[in-house]
Parts: C-alpha cells; structure tokens; sequence
C-alpha cells in the first residue's frame, strides 16, 4: 500500500469513527432494521441463514448520504459557511446537501441532470436549495467546477470527500450495534464511499466480516476500477440511475480495494427482481439502486452468504410514483 493509501487509511481511524458518531448524534435519524421471513431465506441461502434490512430508506431525504452530508456542513469554517456550499449528482446526495444546508443555515447550489426524478427534485427544492438542471451526470459534474471556480462555494462532494465515507461507516457502525455480529454485508456501489466507509467501519468493529460491494454491471465503474488498478470513468447506462457516478476516485477506489472482499456485478433484471421481491415481501417501496443489494446476494454472491448472517443496507427509495410503478411491472426496464 502506497503512502498516499495510507492517508485515505488514515481518514478512517477508529478515533475518527467515534467523532463522527458525537457529531452526527441528534442530527440523523437511527434507522431500524428488519428481518426478512426466515423461511424465503432459507430457499435461497439454506437453513440457518439470516438477512437483516438496514432501512436508510427511512434517513432524513430519503437516503443514507444524510449522515456524511450532514459531516460535512457541520465542519465548515464561518467562511465557508457564508460561502455557500455545491453539490452535483443523480438527485440523491443532492436531496441530502438540501437537507443539511438547511439544517445548518447555509445557502446550497445542486446540480443535477434533466431526467432527474421528480421525487428528487422535490425534496432538494423543499429544503431551499438553487436546483440548476444540465444535459447529464458528466455535465452536472462539470458544472458544478465551474460555478466554484467562479463563486468560490464550497464543494460537497458526492464520494470523493472523507466526510462521505464516514457517514457511510456510521451507517455500518450502528448496523452493528442494533444487530450484533454479521458474517457479511453487502452494499450498493456508486462512487463508493458507501463501499469504503462501510468496510472500513467493520474491519476495526468485526474483522471476520465480509463486506461486499454491488454494482450493475452497466455502470461498473469501481470494479473496472479494482481490475485496472486506476480510478475509470462510467461506460454504460442502469436502470439504477443513482449508482451510475461519473467516475471512481483515488480515495474510494483504495478504500475498497484495501477493505472489501470485491465488487459482484448485477444485471439490471436482477435488480428490478429484487425491487419487486422487497415490495411483495417486505412492502417496502425502494429506488433500483436499493434492491442492488438484494440483487447481489440472491445472485453473485450466493455462495459467499449461504447458511451466513447477512446484512444489506437498502441505501434509499427516492422514486416517483410513475416510475415505481413501471418497475413493478415484470419485463419492464
């Protein structure tokens, strides 16, 4: 591991891990957690085995990237507090940095591309923040350099930031806490601070665990990543338009690649499968990129969680109503 690896290493320190559980205390809701019927896992993981729900579905915004966009807000300087703080991404994390902004009193500019969901869209404009709308994710990314480039607003970066991956490890952190030991937990990937932070978290809480990231497989970037041994940019299109980030960063790639047991590919088939089985099963009403994690342990990763305990987060369910109810429908896309 190089000595710039051993920066990101660095970042999340049990030490830091336990400031950011006093920081972010009050600020983000405890999400619960759910057992899915021992008798349907069982059909697909064998007898003994367990899935546990982690419900960040139920964050503040609808999504677990509260917790380290909260972080963030909370360490600005008063200069860059009246700066005003940036944002660009699929909708989620910019419904998050709306969220915290207001919590914190700061003015937020998110940019986000024309498809954006309406659900998405919603929330970043209830919370107050300037909604700017461009062709795609690259332009949203583009973007949003420019305008701090030209208004000096502090970026709050979707993955590429260490506030982010510890947001991400206080969601592991108190998964843990509410349910013990896990022999694996699987997560989403987009970015991959979700990937990292969680990984992290539980090779200091529970080193025997597994973590294991999922992407579909047309926007595997971080597994493209992992293989090169370099940082790629997205290539294809998912039906799980939040996992698709523009690209991987340093930081996430070298903190999955040191912390995690891989990244499973997943198609988009399996996921809208596994969005379905949540609502049937469950009743639980998710966007494609929480039923990843759902996907990948009913499909790649079989092997890996049969007759374990495995915890899944399902990461968030910001999805209109017209487009939840195409994705319910078998065959659809």
């Amino acid at each position: 591991m190089s000595v710039q690896s051993d920066a990101y290493v660095e970042e999340v320190s049990a030490e830091r891990f336990r400031a950011t559980r006093q920081a972010l205390g009050g600020r983000v809701r405890r999400t619960p957690v759910w057992a899915w019927p021992a008798e349907e896992v069982a059909e697909w993981l064998g007898d003994g085995a367990e899935l546990l729900l982690k419900l960040e579905l139920l964050q503040h915004a609808s999504c677990f990237k509260a917790r380290g966009a909260m972080l963030h807000l909370l360490s600005l300087s008063a200069d860059e507090r009246a700066r005003g703080v940036i944002t660009a991404s699929a909708g989620n994390h910019a419904a998050c940095v709306a969220f915290a902004a207001n919590a914190a009193g700061v003015s937020a500019k998110v940019v986000v591309p024309r498809a954006v969901s309406p659900a998405r869209l919603a929330i970043c404009r209830r919370y107050g923040a300037d909604v700017l709308m461009v062709e795609d994710i690259h332009a949203a990314f583009a973007e949003m350099q420019r305008i701090q480039q030209r208004e000096g607003c502090v970026i709050v970066h979707p993955f590429d930031s260490p506030w982010m991956v510890l947001g991400a490890a206080d969601v592991a952190i108190e998964f843990a806490e509410q349910v013990g030991r896990l022999d694996v937990l699987v997560v989403a990937v987009a970015g991959g601070a979700l990937c990292a932070g969680s990984a992290a978290a539980m090779k200091v809480l529970q080193p025997e665990c597994a973590v294991f990231g999922v992407e579909p497989s047309g926007a595997d970037t971080m597994a493209r990543s992992i293989e090169a041994g370099e940082p790629q940019r997205l290539q294809g299109t998912t039906v799980a338009d939040s996992l698709a980030a523009p690209y991987s960063s340093e930081r996430t790639l070298r903190l999955c690649r040191a912390f995690s047991r891989g990244i499973v590919r997943v198609e988009d088939a399996e996921i809208l499968d596994a969005l379905r089985a949540l609502f049937s099963t469950m009743k639980l009403a998710v966007e494609p990129a929480a039923a990843a994690a759902l996907a990948g342990v009913r499909g790649p990763l079989r092997d890996q969680t049969r007759r374990k305990r495995v915890g899944i987060v399902l990461c968030g369910s910001n999805i209109d109503p017209q487009a939840y109810a195409h994705f319910l429908t078998p065959g659809s896309s």
